[in-house]
């Protein structure tokens, strides 16, 4: 027999094309296989374990595996990127000819669209039925598929197989075209009659008119589904519940990064990725490839909502995602409504989108070809359960608890191959959950273009928007809510009070609520009223009504309900009046008829009307307060582990009583509400609260017991910090709990307060990385940390502080040593107003902000800070977008310094120019110690005047300059330079094209200098004969 089992493609027909990706020309050959072998597995994975079994049916039908091969393929339960390096070992195995068959493979499992016909040469009184079956495979899988569960009928009603082999076959978790297979499998081993009997029913079986897709039934469900969709998503569910939103016109995307891990051995060199919406599926940062659930965390009001329905709606117009042919939305906050039991097919069919007929075909579909299903879940954090993976359940038929059916849908125990969405606060996630997300996006909220485009298009009278923005951009407390939407979407609704009240800006996220509580009162009270603000009459009038709110929104915080129905709304005496409010809109229901039930237009305003019940209730004891701070279980809870355990008398709390609910509430949520209570309890609004108050005696009392909370919760904190190890300084890593206590003390804004809690708080290193600070948290950590008596070294790296953070962060610059912002979406703006305030800042010695948007238009700042900053120690701005022109400018501020010993400029694009400028200004300073110019595009030219640095500069020590283009020349030269030098200790040449030539004039230049220790040449162009060589003749040579 030749090459290639019979229908195997000729050599000449072949294109080398793998999954829809073209591969270069010599994919033919074993060696380029191989160096393609990390995409192949790639490519491989990307689709569905039937995509890949499709491919396995191709390669034994062509012979190109043998049965031996091919079990070691199919083994149950593992992931799919193990068997698809299997494959790719066994294929290489083979030869050139294995490869190249592979490929063939992959193109025809891709052309698998048009109905399976049997070849003119099939015989069903062959005598060899077994290899028929083989030989044909991939048509007989296509002709079994809509007829596998009768075939299967057949064959245990004639004895050739067991009860127990055709249940094992028909088990839920295998598609049709799997349960095809499997039964052609035991046709293979059996020598009973099976294969000569199924040879037989293959040649009866009639030919599909159309595929599965293109069934009627199957049809005008997938138009259905997109209708629903697209009425579920074209408008937004309007946050004052009375207009109607389109979501397409005032839809802006915001900061969507590829989360990066925290804990990842050594400092990655480049800031996360930043995506699109379109790009929601890229392969870019897999934690787990074998997964199918993409996570999406973001603080509450960072969009991640609006983030899915605009999802759903491209889909559902045909805009993009329509790689998907079935996309179902669900809400976690509406799921855990369901009590009942129920099973894949109903939360699909009754809680989505019902067929109108032929639901069993339509769901065997969905079975069969889960790679085209989407499945949302909005709001995770909202999900009263917390996630597990200990109870296993794959039947998609039968009925299980609605927790037990979301989670096994996220771990791909249901409906494996479908891609899912999870959104949630990041609090919520846990490790347990990660291990089966495939990637993470982090949502950062607006960027200052996105507030400025959103503004613009919820405003297109002439002139509104551009007032808006001149007003935010005078008043950078308001502009830092605004990087949140749902503060960019409050000031849009306000746009009248804040244009045309001369009073002044919100400062704080409590003034801001306030001033959505005036509007939507002003919105529902007569047109002739007096009232203009939120004055002691309006509010009082309306108290009876805001406290019913107060109650509803602080029971479902206790009890994780945050959609209310008729009766909870009855029993919470909240009546209609309190619904024209519109601070309760309609949820979209998950039980079919019945009445809609209504929700707070955002978890946030739960929050906060939950802290105005507790501030304003008389039905509140001011002791029951601090179980706000407390957390609900003790020390599970990163806000209860740095606050104290203020127990209340009596360990158990009466059910459905204040104390209890708090207790029962989740922490993020108990976070907010705190900050909420604080800012309500605060001096600016105690006038306000007083007139309303029946009695003044209790209003202080819960303002004390709110500022004796904070203040022990913080000393707690601090007298938790470990001692400083000896020779090292203080250091204390925040945990974010400690960044809502910071927040809530922001919201009081009591300097003396402030002050008293940071009294006695002595760390060197203050650490607040991976945080999700953002604006409005820098606004709280300098209006504490300017408090403080000692100087610290505050690090914010990897969160959101933007340029308007920077511009917060600016009153406490004065009480810091050193300030780290790597990663933090900066650009020069934020940069130059931070040096202007540093110029006076005697205390400010360090500046980190690698991984930003920094460019040459901030250079005459950094040349400003090293002239006249005469204490200044080190500057690190690696991976910017510096160029020669940036260095030349930053050169000139070196050439007047004294004092930096730390000057990392890596990762930019200074090339020759910028090298020779930097060496031209460095070679009589006395200071500099560390410079790091790695991945400039600097070459041999550059590299020279490095060289003549060297000879003349003796206070360098360490000199970077991997993943250049130096090569042997450029060596040469630093060669030379090193004869003369009596101070490096460390070059770091690694990646930069050396060949033995420049090796060997290194080992002539070390033989000179005693001084040198390492000599880092790792990754260029040495054989490994070589490398052995010149390692044993001088040990300084790293290679």
């Amino acid at each position: 027999m030749g090459e290639g089992g019979p229908g195997s493609p000729d050599a000449a027909e072949r294109t080398p094309v793998f999954l829809g990706h073209p591969l270069d020309c010599e994919m033919c050959a074993q060696e380029a296989f191989q160096a393609q072998r990390s995409q192949l597995v790639e490519l491989l994975v990307s689709g569905s374990l039937e995509g890949f079994e499709s491919i396995l049916d191709w390669l034994l039908s062509w012979d190109v595996l043998s049965w031996e091969d091919y079990e070691g393929l199919s083994l149950l339960g593992q992931p799919l990127s193990h068997l698809a390096r299997r494959l790719l070992d066994t294929v290489w195995s083979k030869g050139t000819w294995g490869c190249e068959q592979l490929v063939a493979a992959v193109r025809e499992a891709q052309a698998d669209s048009q109905p399976p016909e049997l070849p003119g040469c099939w015989n069903p009184h062959s005598p060899h039925p077994a290899r028929d079956l083989q030989s044909h495979r991939p048509a007989v899988v296509r002709r079994l598929y809509s007829h596998v569960d009768g075939v299967l009928e057949r064959t245990q009603e004639q004895g050739f197989i067991s009860r127990y082999e055709c249940d094992e076959i028909r088990r839920p978790i295998f598609t049709s075209c799997q349960r095809a297979r499997r039964l052609l499998d035991l046709a293979a081993v059996k020598a009973n009659g099976l294969a000569a009997f199924l040879l037989q029913c293959v040649q009866e079986l009639p030919i599909p008119v159309a595929l599965p897709f293109e069934d009627a039934a199957c049809k005008k469900y997938m138009s259905k589904l997109r209708t629903t969709v697209s009425a579920q998503s074209r408008f937004l569910s309007t946050y004052d519940g009375a207009e109607n939103l389109c979501l397409e016109e005032i839809y802006t995307e915001n900061v969507l990064e590829v989360r990066t891990e925290g804990g990842m051995a050594g400092p990655p060199q480049q800031s996360p990725a930043t995506l699109s919406l379109g790009e929601l599926f890229s392969p870019q940062g897999h934690l787990n490839k074998d997964a199918d659930t993409v996570l999406v965390v973001g603080e509450a009001g960072s969009g991640k909502s609006t983030l899915l329905q605009q999802v759903h709606l491209l889909w559902a117009s045909g805009q993009a995602f329509q790689e998907f042919l079935f996309v179902f939305p669900f809400s976690c906050r509406q799921l855990q409504c369901l009590a009942k039991s129920l099973s894949l097919q109903t939360l699909l069919f009754e809680h989505c989108c019902w067929p109108d007929r032929g639901q069993q075909d339509v769901f065997q579909v969905l079975l069969d070809h889960p790679e085209r299903i989407l499945l949302t879940f909005d709001g995770f954090d909202e999900f009263r359960f917390r996630f597990t993976d200990h109870e296993r359940h794959c039947c998609p038929t039968a009925p299980t608890s609605v927790q037990s059916l979301l989670f096994n849908l996220l771990q791909g125990n249901l409906l494996k191959n479908a891609r899912k969405v999870l959104t949630s606060r990041p609090d919520a996630v846990s490790a347990s959950l990660r291990k089966h997300v495939r990637s993470e996006l982090s949502l950062k909220g607006f960027s200052e273009e996105g507030i400025e485009l959103y503004l613009r298009k919820c405003h297109r009278e002439p002139g509104v928007a551009d007032r808006l923005i001149c007003l935010l951009r005078a008043t950078s407390a308001l502009h830092g809510l605004c990087h949140l939407p749902v503060f960019s979407w409050m000031v849009s609704k306000c746009h009248q009070e804040l244009l045309l009240q001369g009073r002044g800006s919100p400062k704080t996220t409590t003034d801001m609520y306030l001033l959505i509580l005036q509007h939507f009162l002003l919105r529902a009270s007569p047109l002739d009223s007096a009232a203009q603000h939120l004055g002691p009459g309006l509010l009082r009038g309306s108290l009876p009504t805001l406290l019913h709110l107060g109650r509803l929104a602080l029971w479902g915080l206790g009890t994780c309900c945050y959609v209310f129905s008729a009766e909870q709304l009855q029993a919470a005496h909240v009546d209609s009046e309190a619904v024209s409010l519109g601070f309760l809109v309609r949820a979209k229901s998950v039980v079919p008829g019945g009445t809609p039930p209504l929700e707070f237009l955002h978890v946030t305003f739960q929050c906060f009307f939950a802290a105005f019940y507790l501030a304003l209730s008389a039905d509140v004891p001011p002791s029951s307060l601090r179980h706000l701070f407390h957390g609900h279980r003790p020390g599970s809870s990163p806000l209860a582990k740095v606050l104290p355990k203020l127990c209340v008398r009596g360990s158990g709390c009466k059910k459905g009583s204040v104390a209890h609910l708090l207790q029962e509430a989740e922490p993020h949520n108990l976070q907010i509400t705190a900050a909420f209570l604080a800012g309500l309890l605060s001096q600016e609004h105690r006038g306000l609260l007083a007139e309303c108050q029946v009695s003044e005696k209790a209003l202080l009392q819960r303002q004390a017991c709110a500022r004796w909370c904070l203040a022990r919760s913080l000393h707690k904190h601090f007298r938790s910090i470990p001692p400083a190890v000896p020779g090292e300084v203080k250091s204390m890593h925040a945990m974010p709990g400690f960044i809502w206590l910071i927040r809530s003390l922001y919201e009081m804004q009591e300097e003396r307060l402030a002050r008293d809690a940071v009294r006695r708080l002595n760390v060197g290193h203050l650490k607040l990385t991976f945080c999700s600070v953002g604006p409005a948290e820098c606004a709280a950590l300098a209006f504490v940390l300017r408090h403080l008596q000692w100087p610290v070294a505050l690090q914010l790296d990897h969160n959101s502080v933007g340029d308007i953070g920077v511009e917060q962060l600016l009153p406490c610059l004065n009480v810091c040593k050193a300030l780290y912002l790597r990663d933090n979406n900066i650009s020069d703006r934020g940069f130059c107003k931070l040096v202007e305030h540093a110029l006076c800042c005697e205390q400010l010695q360090k500046l980190a902000l690698f991984n930003n948007k920094l460019t040459d238009g901030c250079a005459h700042s950094m040349a400003r800070l090293l002239a006249c900053k005469r204490n200044f120690l080190a500057l690190r701005l690696g991976n910017n977008h510096f160029t020669a022109v940036g260095a030349q400018v930053l050169a000139q501020g070196l050439r007047a310094n004294a004092s930096l010993q730390f000057l990392g400029f890596w990762g930019n694009q200074v090339g020759d120019k910028g090298a020779q400028a930097l060496a031209e200004a460095l070679r009589d300073n006395q200071s500099l110690k560390w410079l790091s110019l790695v991945g400039n595009n600097i070459g041999s030219v550059g590299a020279q005047a490095l060289a003549l640095m060297l000879e003349k500069n003796m206070a360098l020590e360490e000199l970077c300059l991997e993943e250049n283009h130096v090569q042997d020349e450029g060596v040469c030269s630093l060669a030379r330079g090193l004869e003369r030098n009596s101070s490096l200790k460390v070059l770091k040449l690694s990646n930069n094209h050396v060949t033995s030539r420049g090796a060997e004039a290194l080992l002539q230049a070390l033989e000179q200098n005693d001084t040198i220790l390492e000599v880092w040449l790792r990754g260029n162009n040495f054989s490994p004969e070589e490398t052995e060589q010149l390692s044993q003749r001088d040990t300084r040579l790293l290679l």
